[in-house]
């Protein structure tokens, strides 16, 4: 309303400043004189103001005929299209200014200023492949998904388009959290442009959240192919995949498919812990104990983890603790001041009754870097070599408030895991988890807490006194603890 009236005092300002400077030139009484041929023209200055006006429309006349008739000439000399090419020049200048101003305005998140500006370009050009793309990003910008997913639609029937139109529902679908046909969609504009990076991105992740695991490593191949991806990064992937494509075998009961795929992806990546125990697992079923044991060793030597040492337990669970003391040195004498393995020591050297030697091998393990697991070990020394029960329970107390320690972390959303996956189950990422100390918060403790028991197996009868106080506290902890949704 207000800039309605405003420009119409701009207007009837105008006008008076107009009429103003008219009069001021019929008062001036000065004269324009013109001669031509031995004649003389007196104007007086209003009317020369006229006349040169006049003059002016009249070349813009004469240079729009001239053109026209340089048009008509071409015609008449075979070229069919020349007139309409004249007469279009001039909607085409408007059309390309409107689409200029549509993407300005699309830049500048004017959405709906953006739309109007579209569909005038769209008026004079007829041009949809470039008009139709702005209008589509105006309309989610403006937030009407209908209007934005129409204009996608219109968008697949043509082929120079298909793939722009595609990716657009795609990206709705995904918003929606219609993530079943988001793949589908996904795999068509794969299938279009395997070279486009965002694609074969957003395919790979749909395709691990559906566990398509065949199908994760072609597009993963696909990225190493077209260079998207570094070698080592690829080699490390393609081994998370395979180890899941052997436990989703390994579900099914296909074993021997399972232990052929498990050993694969260790040797794809022979530091992918999890890989390294399935691995292990499908040696130790076929009594190839001596192959489970290099697989293990070779994974322990890149990163020591309990996992690795429950698994080299397994190849000889009957095994007396002095036995099990000695066949671990495999493992111990490699990375000793490793905190993993000085633990792993404690433990086995617990089982065998060899509580100063189990002191030895923690060291000031439990005062300089306590986790739960260093202190609770500490706990069942004191009790083995008879001291109080004032001293255990102070352990045990300083353990039910120390760090948890490693465990599988989602590098991307920092969520806390308790076994390893190839899929965050928090933020969806791939590859993402990674066994470390978790950089703020505590959550349930992983299987690790619970390794004295697991490598003891049944060797533990005789301290079982105190390793049953230890679990207990423990888990009641770790239940309070668990920040999860399903507490």
């Amino acid at each position: 309303m207000l800039w309605s009236l405003f420009k119409i005092l701009i207007f009837v300002a105008a006008i008076a400043a107009l009429a103003l400077g008219a009069v001021a030139l019929m008062d001036a009484g000065t004269a324009l004189r013109i001669v031509v041929a031995n004649k003389e023209y007196v104007l007086d200055p209003l009317q020369a103001v006229i006349a040169a006006l006049i003059l002016v429309l009249l070349v813009w006349v004469l240079i729009r005929v001239v053109g026209f008739l340089v048009a008509t000439l071409k015609f008449l000399n075979g070229d069919e299209t020349a007139i309409s090419r004249y007469f279009d020049r001039n909607r085409e200048r408007k059309g390309f200014n409107a689409l200029a101003e549509g993407m300005m305005a699309l830049a500048s998140g004017e959405g709906r200023v953006a739309m109007s500006k579209a569909a005038k370009a769209e008026k004079y050009l007829h041009r949809p492949e470039l008009t139709n793309l702005i209008t589509a990003q105006a309309a989610e910008m403006s937030g009407d998904t209908k209007k934005a997913q129409d204009v996608y639609k219109r968008l697949l029937s043509d082929e120079r388009t298909r793939f722009v139109g595609i990716r657009g529902i795609m990206k709705q679908r995904l918003a929606e959290g219609d993530t079943d046909t988001a793949l589908k969609l996904a795999e068509k504009a794969f299938a279009l442009k395997p070279k486009h990076e965002e694609t074969q991105d957003i395919l790979l992740k749909l395709q691990a959240e559906h566990s398509d695991w065949s199908g994760a490593r072609k597009t993963l191949g696909t990225k190493l192919k077209q260079g998207t991806l570094p070698r080592d990064v690829h080699k490390r992937r393609d081994a998370v995949l395979a180890l899941s494509e052997a436990k989703d075998v390994l579900a099914e009961g296909n074993s021997i498919e399972a232990r052929e795929a498990a050993i694969t992806a260790n040797r794809m990546s022979p530091d992918l812990i999890p890989a390294a125990v399935m691995a292990a697992h499908s040696y130790i079923e076929q009594g190839k104990g001596k192959y489970a044991a290099r697989v293990l060793k070779k994974a322990w030597d890149s990163r020591p983890h309990p996992d690795l040492a429950a698994a080299f337990a397994d190849i000889a669970p009957e095994e007396t603790p002095q036995e099990r003391l000695t066949r671990f040195r495999m493992l111990t004498r490699s990375q000793p001041d490793s905190p993993e393995t000085r633990m792993l020591l404690a433990e086995l050297n617990i089982a065998a009754e060899d509580f100063p030697a189990a002191r030895k091998a923690l060291g000031h393990l439990a005062t300089d870097d306590p986790t739960a697991r260093s202190l609770t070990l500490m706990a069942a020394i004191e009790r083995g070599e008879g001291c109080s029960d004032a001293v255990v329970r102070a352990w045990l107390t300083k353990a039910l408030s120390a760090s948890r320690g490693p465990q599988w972390v989602c590098d991307k959303c920092q969520k806390v895991h308790k076994i390893w996956g190839p899929v965050c189950d928090n933020c969806g990422g791939f590859d993402t988890l990674s066994w470390r100390v978790p950089a703020t918060g505590e959550v349930a403790m992983p299987s690790s807490t619970e390794m004295l028991p697991l490598i003891v197996g049944a060797l533990a009868d005789k301290p079982d006194d105190i390793l049953a106080e230890v679990d207990d506290i423990i888990d009641a902890e770790t239940i309070e603890d668990d920040p999860s949704p399903e507490k």
